[in-house]
């Protein structure tokens, strides 16, 4: 049998997407040219490699057996045919994916263009905004670059911690709460805010004040934290945000900074790409941009805040 190598690419695509019509997206082929390539596949391996179970699609037991070294052998036949090479970046033309928190891309968004921009003109950057749903756009292609508060468990997809930010209060100048030493009990008792894409009015903190034996309450969830923050300016709502990420939006509105009155874990920053770009030179250079533009959050503030 004459070995096509196609298949490599065809095979790791499939494991990976657990399905024909990802698999297809993934890899730029139709989804009928994906599905001869998956039934090519089995002829010469005499296994199923993907089978239905109710409405998806799970691989074999031989093809989980099989999936790493698939993707080493497909990892080494781009290395022998891409071999490394010098980015110029004077002449780079691409076109990168970053896709960040909005306050996150608020904050960071504008050092990040800025350098890019100066270093490689002829590159662009699409910041696209968290999809409401989970969605695995590192493994498909469609996103270079990912922040992340969890350290990602997805095969291929590699990160770099950046740093952690911590949770504060943000409210108006001159809200009741600004007045004396802030308590649980004074928190949980006023109206707050939550950022949330999914509109859910609830968050980790509400699960720290009921061990508390408190329970806030909680009027209205926005979609940003741009959004949120616009509230707390009009308003005696009350916004519970990381600090170092919401840093400049706050200041710029001029919102009090009050501590959290009880514990909370702090909250991590973590880069996030796909393996298949580890050896992509000017994903590289991408990456160093990103994680200059996100250390300045983390950098030693200048000026005390109000009510801080």
């Amino acid at each position: 049998m004459q070995l096509d190598l196609n298949l490599l690419t065809a095979l790791e695509a499939l494991l990976e997407e657990g399905s024909v019509t990802g698999a297809a997206a993934r890899t730029h082929v139709t989804a009928p040219a994906m599905s001869r390539s998956l039934g090519r596949i089995r002829k010469a391996t005499g296994d199923q490699i993907l089978v239905r179970s109710g409405h998806a699609m799970v691989p074999t037991a031989y093809a989980l057996a099989v999936q790493a070294q698939v993707h080493d052998l497909v990892r080494q036949a781009r290395e022998v045919l891409s071999p490394e090479r010098e980015v110029d970046l004077g002449t780079l033309e691409r076109v990168f994916t970053v896709r960040w928190h909005d306050a996150l891309a608020d904050a960071c968004g504008p050092a990040l263009l800025s350098s890019v921009h100066r270093q490689a003109p002829g590159v662009r950057i699409r910041l696209v905004a968290e999809s409401s749903s989970d969605t695995p756009g590192l493994r498909r292609g469609d996103v270079d670059l990912e922040s992340s508060t969890d350290v990602p468990t997805a095969p291929g997809v590699r990160h770099r911690r950046i740093g952690e930010d911590r949770l504060v209060v943000a409210v108006r100048p001159g809200h009741p709460l600004a007045r004396e030493p802030l308590t649980a009990e004074a928190y949980a008792a006023a109206e707050h805010v939550t950022v949330s894409r999914r509109g859910r009015l609830r968050d980790p903190v509400d699960d720290v004040l009921a061990a508390l034996a408190q329970q806030r309450t909680v009027v209205a969830a926005a979609p940003t934290t741009a959004t949120a923050l616009a509230l707390v300016h009009t308003s005696d709502l009350v916004l519970t945000v990381p600090e170092a990420t919401t840093r400049a939006a706050r200041r710029q509105l001029g919102l009090l900074t009050l501590p959290v009155p009880f514990g909370m874990p702090p909250i991590p920053l973590h880069l996030t790409w796909h393996q298949r770009h580890g050896n992509d030179r000017a994903h590289a250079w991408l990456r160093e941009q990103a994680e200059a533009a996100l250390h300045t959050l983390f950098a030693p503030s200048t000026g005390a805040e109000q009510g801080s």
